[in-house]
């Protein structure tokens, strides 16, 4: 079983707080321990935002809880009261996440039957010393670009795959395919789509990401190579049309990498839409459907090529770049 990073801070900072709290004598020192588990998140965004929620929610109930025992009493009807009083508040604030941390300082302020400054002052300094280990803690969070750069190189494996197993169809009917690289796709973008967000969150004063343009280019892509895969299949013979189209999609297949050469495919493919059009007319049904259906293939394409297209500037004078002798 691997123990993860989120694990392993919360087991050192909660501690930590605790220590912290009872080296400066305060009363209740575990509730410093408990706002640090809650503070500890996934990405540093997050924590900010948890942080700031207990902060305002645990102020507002100390300042309530202090009105409503001090100048009503300490029964259970009034903690009641004061509840229904403190939840529609922190709705309000918009600070709900809070409250279940609010309630560890309401009841400490409860069971004490007197709360006299000092006491609301310690709890005070409760909030800030286990919310701020919290933070401290989570200010390191692993890097995930080794992650994302293995899940480049499998996702644009798969994208290779798929691409020649479509020319392969196209030119000799090759049904051996059991489409597991699609699969396999879908569930790489999955995690990477995860992994993006929560590195994005862990850099609070950035918005861009390196990966993010990246991984939702390649999603759009692999929803046209969903849609090439019926039209491909619904092929019922095979022409010299078709084993040009073939061609192309081995060399496609071929060039599957995060630079952007997709000019070059767009210009082949131009030059392929014209010899299209010069054909003679079909004269059979399966002729015309064969035609029809490969002209909906280009057509997705060029899709396909477009959203890559658009994804960076192209990189083409360094594609060509001619390879220099050793």
């Amino acid at each position: 079983m691997k123990i993860g990073y989120r694990t392993i801070k919360t087991a050192i900072g909660t501690p930590i707080s605790i220590v912290i709290a009872q080296a400066l004598g305060l009363t209740n020192f575990t509730s410093a321990g408990i706002l640090t588990i809650l503070t500890i998140k996934p990405s540093r965004k997050q924590s900010v935002i948890s942080a700031w929620h207990r902060l305002l929610a645990c102020i507002v109930a100390s300042i309530l809880s202090y009105l409503f025992f001090e100048f009503i009493g300490y029964h259970p009807v009034v903690l009641g009261l004061m509840l229904m009083v403190f939840i529609p508040v922190t709705v309000w604030l918009k600070v709900t996440p809070g409250i279940i941390t609010s309630s560890v300082i309401i009841l400490n302020l409860y069971s004490t039957n007197g709360i006299p400054v000092s006491l609301l002052l310690q709890q005070f300094i409760i909030i800030l010393v286990g919310i701020g280990t919290g933070l401290l803690i989570n200010l390191y969070m692993p890097g995930y670009d080794q992650k994302l750069k293995q899940i480049q190189m499998k996702l644009e494996h798969n994208f290779r795959m798929v691409l020649t197993e479509i020319a392969l169809y196209l030119r000799n009917n090759n049904t051996v395919w059991d489409g597991k690289e699609i699969r396999q796709s879908e569930e790489l973008l999955e995690q990477a789509t995860r992994l993006v967000e929560i590195d994005r969150e862990n850099h609070l004063l950035r918005s861009q990401h390196t990966y993010y343009d990246y991984f939702y280019m390649r999603n759009k892509q692999l929803d046209l190579l969903r849609r090439m895969l019926p039209l491909v299949t619904k092929l019922p013979n095979r022409d010299e049309i078709s084993l040009k189209i073939a061609d192309f999609f081995e060399g496609l297949a071929d060039s599957v990498h995060p630079e952007n050469t997709a000019i070059v495919f767009l210009e082949q493919l131009k030059e392929l839409r014209d010899e299209f059009h010069n054909e003679d007319l079909p004269t059979t049904q399966e002729e015309f459907e064969t035609r029809a259906n490969l002209f909906r293939l280009l057509h997705e394409i060029e899709g396909y090529l477009i959203i890559k297209k658009r994804y960076k500037d192209s990189d083409v004078s360094l594609w060509r770049k001619p390879k220099v002798a050793k």
